[in-house]
C-alpha cells in the first residue's frame, strides 16, 4: 500500500481545496431504511449541489491542477463526469469538449451544454465514445481525460472518505457504486488506512458486469454490451489503471439487477424525498438485496448522482 500511486496527502489536500460547493455533503442514518434493511444505514448524499452527483470533486481537483495554459479538455462520459468536468473548466475559462453516446441521457446532456461544454454524440454506448474522444485529442493536441485514469480524480473523490470518518463511530461496511473505478479507488485508499475494519464493498449492475469480472479475476476484461438502466456505471471496456488502484483497497464486490435498483430508488424518494438516478441508488440496493450479509451492522453507502426526471 505504500506504493499505491494515489495520495494520502492529496486525498487530505483534496478535502480542504475542492469547490466548496461540493464539500461536506450531508451524512446522516436513515432510521427507516435501518428499521426496513435490519442494519444501521448511514447515507451520504452526494447529489445536493450544483451538478447533482460526486463527480465535482474530483474533477474540481484535476483541473484546478494543471498547469496555466492547457489546452481545450477533452473526455467522454455518460453525463455525470462530463458535467463536472464542464463546471469546472467554465470556472477556470478552459473550453471543455464532451463525448457522449448517441443514446447518452438527455438531460444529462443538456445540463453539459448549459455548462458551457461542447457536446459531441457519437457511438452506441460510453466506451464508443471514448474511442472517438481520443483519436479527436490526437488529431488536435487538446488535454484528454479519462475518468478512472487521473490519480487526481480518484483522490478528490477520496475527499468523501475524509468526510465518513468524522462519523462518531467506525462502520462495518461501506457500499459504493464502481463504475470506472474512480470512486471507489480513492474512498478505499482513505478508509483502508483510518478504518481498516471497515469492508469496503463495490456494487455493479448484473448487466454491466465488466469491472467486477475484472476485479475478480485480476485482469481486464471487457463485455460485449453493457445493458443496464443504471448508466453511470455501464462500463464495458474497465480502465487497467483504475483496476491496479483498487487493489487491496475493495473487500468484495456484488452484483444487483435493474429491479433492486429501480426498488432502491423508490425506498431512497419514499422515505427521504431524495430523487436519485439509477447509478446512485446502486449501493442501497445492494444494501437490500445481501440485508443478510450486513444485518445488524454499521453500514454506510454514497448516494452518488440524482440526475433524472420524477
Amino acid at each position: 500500500m505504500k506504493d499505491h500511486r494515489l495520495s494520502l496527502a492529496r486525498i487530505e489536500t483534496a478535502a480542504r481545496s475542492i469547490d466548496p460547493v461540493f464539500l461536506n455533503s450531508p451524512q446522516f442514518e436513515s432510521e427507516s431504511l435501518s428499521d426496513e434493511l435490519g442494519m444501521r444505514l448511514i447515507l451520504k448524499v452526494e447529489t445536493v449541489n450544483p451538478i447533482r452527483s460526486f463527480k465535482g470533486r474530483g474533477t474540481d481537483f484535476l483541473v484546478s491542477n494543471l498547469p496555466a495554459g492547457s489546452p481545450t479538455l477533452v473526455c467522454a462520459s455518460a453525463g455525470n463526469f462530463g458535467q463536472g468536468l464542464a463546471h469546472a473548466a467554465r470556472k477556470r475559462g478552459l473550453p471543455a469538449v464532451i463525448f457522449a453516446s448517441e443514446s447518452a441521457n438527455a438531460l444529462k446532456l443538456d445540463r453539459m451544454r448549459k455548462l458551457g461544454a461542447e457536446v459531441r454524440l457519437i457511438g452506441r454506448d460510453f466506451d464508443a465514445a471514448k474511442e472517438h474522444a481520443l483519436i479527436f485529442a490526437g488529431e488536435t493536441g487538446a488535454c484528454y481525460i479519462e475518468d478512472g485514469r487521473e490519480p487526481p480524480i480518484a483522490e478528490g473523490a477520496g475527499s468523501i472518505a475524509v468526510e465518513l470518518c468524522r462519523w462518531k463511530d467506525p462502520f462495518d461496511f461501506l457500499l459504493a457504486p464502481l463504475g470506472n473505478g474512480a470512486l471507489l479507488a480513492g474512498v478505499g485508499r482513505w478508509m483502508k488506512v483510518h478504518s481498516p475494519a471497515t469492508r469496503v464493498v463495490a456494487v455493479c449492475a448484473t448487466g454491466a458486469p465488466s469491472m467486477a469480472l475484472s476485479l475478480q479475476s485480476g485482469t481486464v476484461q471487457c463485455t460485449a454490451t453493457a445493458d443496464t438502466i443504471a448508466d453511470g456505471i455501464a462500463v464495458r471496456v474497465p480502465v487497467p489503471e483504475a483496476l491496479d488502484d483498487l487493489a487491496g483497497v475493495v473487500d468484495d464486490v456484488v452484483l444487483v439487477e435493474d429491479e433492486a435498483i429501480m426498488e432502491a430508488m423508490r425506498l431512497v424518494f419514499d422515505f427521504h424525498g431524495l430523487v436519485l438516478e439509477p447509478a446512485g441508488a446502486a449501493g442501497v440496493a445492494a444494501a437490500m438485496v445481501f440485508r443478510e450479509k450486513f444485518r445488524g451492522g454499521r453500514v454506510a453507502t454514497v448516494l452518488t448522482g440524482g440526475n433524472r426526471t420524477i
